[in-house]
């Protein structure tokens, strides 16, 4: 199978080809670009995909597009999956969403605990907790606090648990009990563990759609430009 992988939804703009070699479920990169970067997706998205497609030989052959759902950035989610949308349809191909926490716990080893975080602001983290690379509940927005007690109850007292993604270090900087925590700071999910999900992932079950764990920060005006304001009741 060759997939094509696009990852808007943290610190990162990625744009990628990949391949697999029909039995180890390996993947080979036919043409990546990746640029490190919190805003400027929109801009930057088009011309990485571009050019990871010309490294790779065109598109011609890609069997499915994978994009990044989220938790991460509401700009940036949208701007990866409107790119990918787009592209699916300019190519004939179906489009599957990859969980971000999923794919951040593709990116290390699966052995024993590991806890996908997102540093989400506000004194939360989007978290999931995998062992032995098989998810223990969904994803959801943790209080620092939550993070800290499900993350105990799963990992014993020895604090055996490799904690990654941007909400890593604000875990074991700001909670005693994980300082003790490997840790792998990445801020974003490896371009390889996209394409291992793209390929497995069913296109009914794993659909295109943002996962938005919490109301966006922005609010919509409380009256349009030139109304009035309301008195106080």
């Amino acid at each position: 199978m060759k997939v094509m992988v696009i990852d808007t939804a943290l610190g990162a703009c990625v744009a990628g080809v990949f391949a697999d070699d029909g039995t180890s479920g390996a993947v080979r990169g036919l043409g990546l670009r990746r640029e490190l970067m919190t805003k400027g997706h929109q801009e930057r998205l088009g011309g990485l995909a571009r050019d990871a497609a010309s490294e790779a030989g065109g598109f011609d052959g890609v069997d499915r597009i994978g994009v990044t759902v989220g938790p991460g950035s509401f700009t940036g989610l949208r701007v990866g999956l409107a790119f990918a949308l787009g592209l699916g349809a300019a190519l004939g191909r179906p489009v599957v969403g990859v969980s971000t926490l999923d794919a951040l716990a593709a990116s290390v080893p699966a052995e024993g605990l590991v806890a996908a975080v997102i540093d989400a602001r506000r004194g939360q983290v989007y978290g999931r907790l995998f062992r032995d690379g098989a998810p223990l509940g969904e994803a959801e927005a943790w209080p620092l606090e939550t993070a800290r007690d499900r993350i105990l109850a799963e990992a014993g007292p020895g604090c055996d648990v490799l904690l990654v993604g941007s909400g890593a270090t604000l875990l074991a900087e700001t909670i005693p009990e994980l300082a003790g925590a490997q840790i792998e700071p990445l801020a974003a999910p490896n371009p390889e563990a996209l394409a291992r999900l793209t390929m497995v992932a069913d296109p009914a079950t794993s659909p295109p759609s943002p996962l938005y764990l919490r109301a966006p920060d922005a609010t919509p005006p409380s009256r349009l430009p030139g109304q009035p304001r309301q008195p106080a009741a």
